[in-house]
């Protein structure tokens, strides 16, 4: 297995990531507060320009090819990562956690996904190399993963149900009140973890769960390491961001489930047909990028009824009331 990642573009791809994850944080959001759309749109803009600029010096360094495997990679990434957004306000509401705290715990989250995928990806590029045949499971797991998506019915998200989330109670003491946006605290002279941090851990296990279907995909497109980890880690990045931008519209993409099965499934079927027949790299693109406008357009043509938004909010509320009698 090939790459064109060199020592130098590995350490330019780092100093970039690196520099703007401190800035971000240090610079702009290093007091709590609640983040506006507009100040999300222009970091949304940020994060999608420098992974567009990275995209045209890997068309310009490597070719028209590896140029468009990572612009394939990373829009196939962040096309699943939309999905993420539904799963965090639900987990943010369930915890009630203020506004003006999330972006921590995004921000913490965002890091332990770039740290958890590379794990991932290396750990799935060194069994590709040495167990092709490999590539064929995950097909028919990404076909599978369609195909489950598409049949099961929509059911209400209960945090509390996380396996990850319960083990963490059991382990760690947590205090019941939130201490502002500290992870820790100190209840009766003993450092205890507040809420905020069992939010995180629950922020962190769902990534993992996404990592399981997003990465398969990735590895889909192309098996070279470092266009696979750096277009997935470039659309991790805008997650955080596009999270403010979209939160308030992400209930109204009825359609996005369907959409981001179709893309699952059209994956699956391009990795288990390869050895007879190679679909052409500008095809995939064009596939997925029409089922993503597709879905959108859709959606927006089609809203939900009122009656549905309803039972949705009725839902939304009987989440907080639970946490509200858990935390009493």
């Amino acid at each position: 297995m090939t790459t064109v990642g060199s020592p130098l573009l590995w350490g330019l791809f780092a100093l970039v990531v690196i520099v703007f994850l401190a800035i971000d944080l240090g610079i702009f959001h290093r007091k709590a507060h609640s983040v506006s759309m507009k100040e999300a749109a222009v970091w949304t803009s940020i994060w999608c320009t420098l992974a567009l600029l990275f995209n045209g010096y890997v068309f310009h360094r490597f070719g028209p090819q590896k140029g468009l495997e990572f612009f394939q990679g990373w829009l196939l990434e962040l096309a699943l990562s939309v999905d993420n957004v539904f799963v965090f306000l639900v987990i943010f509401s369930y915890f009630r956690v203020a506004e003006e705290h999330r972006h921590r715990v995004l921000f913490w989250g965002i890091i332990g996904a770039v740290v958890t995928r590379g794990i991932f990806i290396g750990a799935g590029v060194a069994v590709i190399e040495r167990f092709h045949w490999v590539m064929y499971i995950l097909g028919g797991f990404l076909v599978y993963t369609a195909i489950k998506i598409l049949v099961q019915r929509d059911e209400e998200l209960d945090p509390s149900k996380n396996p990850v989330l319960r083990l963490f109670r059991r382990l760690v003491r947590t205090s019941d009140h939130y201490d502002g946006a500290k992870f820790t605290t100190r209840v009766n002279g003993r450092l205890v973890a507040t809420p905020l941090l069992a939010v995180l851990v629950v922020v962190e296990s769902a990534d993992v769960m996404f990592a399981v279907d997003s990465i398969p995909a990735v590895f889909g497109v192309t098996t070279d390491v470092f266009i696979v980890l750096t277009s997935n880690i470039f659309a991790i990045l805008g997650l955080r961001s596009l999270f403010f931008l979209i939160a308030g519209l992400i209930q109204k993409l009825r359609f996005l489930k369907i959409g981001v099965a179709v893309i699952l499934g059209f994956i699956g079927v391009k990795i288990l047909m390869e050895r007879f027949y190679k679909i052409p790299l500008p095809v995939s693109l064009g596939v997925l990028a029409g089922v993503l406008l597709t879905t959108g357009v859709a959606s927006l043509a089609f809203p939900k009824d009122k009656s549905d938004e309803k039972s949705e909010d009725k839902a939304e509320g009987k989440a907080r009331e639970s946490a509200e009698d858990k935390s009493g």
